[in-house]
């Protein structure tokens, strides 16, 4: 178990702790010669139930409520400290208001310094605790009179936190491994040692993890459990990690990273949420108000835009989080937000959708994501969000954002339609993958009987007309399920309905077979041109040219010119041509010559075919060079 200080400053946390464990945790010399915690303290001790119990040690200053947020994240338990002679501070108000916004409903109240006070003003002061503690989560907390001078009520605190120690289950283990790291440093002999509390899953030695934001990637050579040397780390405990790896050391590694598994690295700094503003805020949130944003042991400068109404004092409500800088979290992380003087918590809430868009927020689907990503089952999160429009979800982004094992994604997705592209799958409900098959078959007829002379709709024209709208690894995967299915014909760029067919009369193929030999072998890239076979076959120059233009059609050629066909193979061949002179350029541009040159054909065909890539989106042009645009550049792929 975990249990975090809490209070106002000089209220004997720090003393408390000491005479519970033994140990100072007043570690730094600024700490012990102004007699104040400046910086997390951290101690370890078996009470007396067989475990070991870690404390956090917070400081109770004003000026430093921001470490104070950098140890509170993960604690099981909270030790609000009230010393009797002083009673109720603006710390200690401050201090529950955050422990109440993290979502800490388990905790002990320690009235210190009960030496200092008569039995009056006890009385006096556990009213006052008794009114500050109603309207939270800790209303039902016991108030434990104690004084590390005389002894008085450490034994009945001992034995309430061994109780409490008892009755702590292990949480997060279902998850992956992160930890928020709140210390970094380097002890002579081992190397790098990083501290924190594990939020989720577990570590072992010799697992590689990744530092996120950065994205260093490092080996675990050592682990010290609740300050105890151990083979593995678990969630809910506090864990100094020693970490190996190229450009790992203090510097790079520091209080808000995260130590975590390598699938989880993902930063983002733009963040849908929940929040919570309290009741003490003097003015409404509204659009672009300026925050600091503390999570785990993250600190970072926030804008707040309601995704509503300006958010008043005391109201809650959907927010986008835009950050100065990028930062690790999970979907139904808490955090707080203060102003950015540092002086007062404005409020605090739970992280939504880590990866939200900067336009279009304030729409009703947006709206809907917000409120299915907050559902805590994530069979239940998954099924709410296929069921807004487009019904269509990453199921690898969605697992790895809610720090989810392999195990538990492919258990999501055996509930579920599926479309595998390789790098991942992608979710439908059975229902909108059924209405994408029937889209996609009706798509294709209406173009057809619209355009009975074209040999089909372009791939991507196609993606862009049906719902749900695929990403393009997506789209090809399911075009070839639909290929294996029978269901349509890929031909190059190009998709059609089995039974589509561009149809010549027995004259027109005819002219057509004794055409199509003379554009390929050797002369491939020079063909004859249209007035060329009129002719040679002294057939009018309309009527080859439109029979050209009907094999076009159906894919067998392309019109590179009014008067010049290519076979299609050769149209593809070409491509990879243009490809291979830009792979090979120094600067990776095609200029005219050197395509010319492969090709062996003059300089003003060259750049006719040039040009005609140019049309099709295969090429960008900048001046007189091309290179190969990579959102088309399977359009003429076999």
């Amino acid at each position: 178990m975990i249990v975090g200080t809490a209070g106002h400053i000089d209220h004997g946390k720090t003393a408390l702790v000491r005479a519970l464990t033994g140990v100072d945790t007043d570690r730094l010399a600024a700490e012990k010669a102004r007699g104040i915690t400046i910086e997390l303290g951290f101690a370890y001790a078996d009470l007396g139930g067989g475990a070991v119990t870690g404390f956090v040690d917070v400081p109770g200053h004003e000026r430093f409520v921001h470490t104070m947020l950098a140890g509170a994240g993960g604690v099981d338990l909270a030790l609000l400290v009230v010393a009797a002679d002083d009673g109720v501070m603006p710390q200690t108000r401050e201090h529950l208001a955050i422990l109440h916004l993290l979502g800490i409903t388990r905790g002990i109240v320690a009235m210190t310094k009960a030496d200092l006070a008569g039995p009056g003003r006890r009385a006096e002061v556990e009213d006052q605790i008794s009114d500050l503690l109603a309207p939270t989560a800790l209303a039902a907390a016991p108030v434990i009179p104690v004084s590390v001078v005389s002894g008085e009520g450490l034994d009945g605190l001992r034995a309430a936190l061994v109780a409490a120690e008892a009755a702590t289950g292990a949480r997060g283990l279902d998850r992956r491994f992160r930890m928020a790291i709140d210390r970094s440093f380097t002890l002579k002999g081992t190397g790098t040692v990083v501290t924190g509390t594990v939020q989720s899953g577990r570590v072992a030695v010799g697992d590689m993890v990744t530092i996120s934001p950065p994205g260093l990637g490092a080996r675990v050579r050592g682990i010290h459990a609740q300050n105890r040397a151990a083979e593995e780390g678990l969630a809910g405990q506090r864990c100094a990690i020693n970490l190996a790896g190229g450009g790992i050391n203090p510097d790079s590694v520091g209080r808000g990273d995260v130590a975590g598994d390598p699938a989880l690295h993902a930063p983002t700094d733009r963040i849908d949420a929940m929040l919570h503003v309290l009741g003490t805020e003097p003015k409404p949130i509204t659009t672009w108000f300026p925050a600091r944003l503390h999570v785990g042991a993250a600190e970072a400068g926030a804008r707040i835009v309601p995704l509503g109404e300006s958010l008043r004092p005391g109201g809650s409500g959907p927010v986008q989080l835009v950050l100065d800088r990028p930062i690790a979290a999970t979907v139904g992380e808490r955090f707080i937000l203060r102003d950015v003087s540092a002086r007062r918590t404005i409020g605090g809430g739970t992280f939504r959708d880590l990866r939200a868009p900067a336009r279009h927020r304030r729409t009703p689907a947006r709206l809907q994501v917000i409120a299915a990503q907050g559902l805590a089952n994530d069979d239940e999160a998954l099924a709410a969000l296929l069921a807004i429009p487009p019904g269509l979800v990453d199921l690898a982004a969605f697992a790895r954002d809610r720090a989810l094992p392999a195990e538990t994604e492919d258990a999501l997705a055996g509930g579920v339609a599926t479309i595998d592209t390789g790098a991942g799958r992608l979710a439908l409900l059975p229902g909108t993958l059924r209405d994408l098959e029937a889209a996609l078959t009706s798509t294709l007829g209406a173009f057809h009987a619209e355009n009975p002379e074209l040999q089909g709709m372009g791939r991507e024209r196609l993606r862009l007309a049906l719902t749900p709208r695929l990403p393009k690894a997506g789209f090809a995967a399911f075009l070839g399920t639909q290929v294996l299915a029978g269901a349509v014909v890929v031909e190059g760029g190009f998709v059609r309905l089995p039974g589509h067919a561009v149809r010549m009369t027995p004259a027109e193929q005819a002219l057509l077979d004794r055409i199509l030999p003379q554009l390929g072998g050797d002369d491939r890239f020079r063909p004859p041109r249209v007035r060329d076979f009129a002719t040679a076959m002294e057939v009018p120059e309309a009527e080859v040219r439109r029979v050209l233009r009907m094999a076009a059609r159906r894919g067998q050629l392309d019109q590179i010119r009014p008067d010049h066909f290519f076979l299609r193979d050769t149209t593809a061949e070409m491509a990879r041509i243009i490809a291979e002179v830009q792979a090979a350029a120094p600067d990776g541009w095609v200029t005219a010559a050197a395509f010319r040159d492969r090709v062996m054909n003059g300089r003003k065909v060259a750049i006719e075919i040039l040009d005609f890539f140019d049309r099709q989106g295969v090429t960008m042009r900048r001046a007189d060079l091309r290179r190969i645009n990579p959102h088309r550049a399977d359009m003429f792929a076999d």
